[in-house]
């Protein structure tokens, strides 16, 4: 029986592409290290061609501790650690891929540029009026009234809801997650996509190739294509090859019905984010849905990346809606803004969204997110708000998924306490939902986790709410979510054996590597 786990365990593709890639490493990595040791030109070779690296990441545009996170193994490993940045550091692009992205970047412009409304937020004020713009842009996403909301506080709530606006499909489906794996959620959808492809809907699924290395066999996309005729795209394909382009990943959710409908937030299709499978506790989780004008930029968000991945022609004019959901009439009043991401780009879109939010606040600023590995900047923001007077809590999972990342989200405890920031661990289990509120005004539901892989490496997505009253539901289940939770307090970090601290403080230089 254990021969038949351990041959099980060995052949499952992350394994064999973990072991690959392993094997590329020490292809790589030791020869230069025996060259190294027995040539002496070929040494200091080494440690010029690290210092060149060292100059590169100093001259970047990125997060401090970004570079300080590849400086410092570069110099400790000058023989190799030119090599290791060159293939895995950096964003630098193909003049293909370049073009690719360009591409994406002027077709949100050209089709969403005459829906900018910005200076429609006046009356909230300068703030709200300068963010809308910023996303404007550098997003290329508007602001859109007659939109209402709905804000689901776990995924259990919003998968029948999920269901049933997927059974209401006229004209299109459109899917992309991170995550699609074999159960109850995902195997519900599909029942449904089929019925509505053989009714003639337009149905197309993307998923990534990382996020569902572990739920999909590689040939899921061709056989589900072949099997059902919906079209399945793969994100950036996984292969064993240490690679830069490997770190850029589709983490975005998005369910979009007749581009007048949306959903999107931490939700990913597979059994574990509506409960239906335990894995670490209770999973807490979040998800919106949008009806009305403001889901024909979602709409749009998707359409890129389907041009990207397929390389085709859209048709938007045709697929743009004619009417809106009765619903949408009741966001007469409120502001809308769904956003994406795109970590090409060279523009942190969702770190300075929340480091408006923060700055910004007056009274509140409350935060859920499964992951606490802030860059520099949102770290001071966090601090210097909390010293400020503002009430800033921060609720994090007690159960968590990752054990070396949940170490490194506990070791940006001790500063944020020392400056009044209140931590909160979810005792039930795991908390995945990425949302931010503050001061009854504004709010954002999504999938930008508060860690650099979101924040510099993903395609990511978020609604951002201005005076919508789904606000004011963030806002009560951040309050009973934190009924739930352990309170951490600044004497139980500082009980910690200097050794864990030692180890905590290591993780965290080393924090935008992990």
């Amino acid at each position: 029986m254990n021969i038949k786990k351990l041959s099980s365990f060995l052949f499952q593709r992350s394994v064999i592409v973990a072991l690959l890639i392993l094997l590329q490493a020490i292809v790589l990595l030791v020869p230069m290290v025996w060259a190294s040791s027995y040539y002496v030109y070929v040494y200091w070779a080494c440690v010029v061609l690290s210092l060149l690296a060292v100059l590169v990441i100093i001259r970047r545009q990125t997060d401090p501790g970004y570079k300080i996170g590849w400086i410092i193994p570069i110099l400790l490993f000058p023989m190799f650690g030119w090599l290791v940045y060159l293939l895995c550091g950096g964003n630098k692009l193909s003049a293909r891929m370049r073009r690719k992205m360009q591409g994406m970047d002027r077709t949100m412009l050209e089709q969403l540029e005459g829906d900018y409304k910005s200076h429609k937020l006046a009356a909230m004020g300068a703030d709200a009026v300068n963010q809308a713009r910023y996303l404007e842009r550098y997003a290329r996403c508007p602001v859109y009234t007659n939109t209402w909301t709905r804000y689901f506080p776990l995924g259990d709530d919003v998968f029948p809801v999920m269901l049933e606006e997927l059974k209401k499909a006229q004209r299109y489906i459109f899917l992309e997650y991170f995550i699609l794996a074999p159960g109850v959620f995902w195997d519900s959808v599909v029942e449904i996509l089929k019925e509505k492809h053989a009714a003639g809907v337009d149905v197309r699924v993307i998923y990534d190739d990382v996020g569902s290395l572990g739920t999909l066999p590689a040939d899921y996309a061709a056989k589900f294509e072949r099997e059902t005729g919906i079209p399945c795209c793969v994100f950036n394909r996984f292969k064993p090859v240490i690679s830069i382009r490997m770190n850029n990943r589709d983490h975005r959710k998005l369910c979009i019905i007749d581009g007048h409908t949306a959903f999107t937030g931490g939700i990913n299709l597979a059994d574990e984010y509506i409960n239906q499978k335990s894995r670490f506790g209770h999973w807490k989780d979040s998800a919106i849905l949008v009806k009305g004008e403001a889901a024909w930029s979602m709409t749009v968000m998707f359409l890129t990346m389907w041009e990207y991945i397929r390389e085709v022609a859209v048709d938007y004019a045709a697929l743009r809606p004619t009417s809106l959901p009765p619903e949408a009439a009741l966001g007469n009043d409120c502001f809308v803004q769904p956003y994406a991401d795109n970590p090409l780009d060279n523009e942190p879109v969702g770190e300075t969204v929340y480091l408006n939010l923060i700055s910004k606040a007056k009274r509140y600023v409350y935060i859920m997110t499964p992951y606490l590995i802030v860059s520099d900047s949102v770290n001071t923001a966090l601090r210097n708000a909390a010293k400020s007077g503002v009430d800033v809590r921060i609720i994090t999972p007690h159960i968590p998924d990752k054990k070396l990342v949940f170490e490194l989200t506990r070791s940006h405890y001790q500063s944020l306490l020392e400056a009044g920031v209140q931590i909160f661990e979810y005792t039930p289990g795991f908390v995945h939902a990425k949302n931010v509120v503050s001061d009854d005004v504004v709010g954002v539901v999504g999938t930008i986790n508060m860690d650099y892989r979101s924040m510099f490496l993903h395609f990511e997505d978020a609604v951002l709410l201005y005076q919508d009253l789904t606000i004011l539901d963030i806002k009560a289940d951040f309050w009973s979510t934190q009924l739930q939770c352990q309170r951490i307090t600044l004497e139980q970090c500082l009980e910690r054996s200097w050794l864990r601290r030692l180890f905590r403080s290591i993780l965290r230089v080393l924090a935008p590597l992990v």
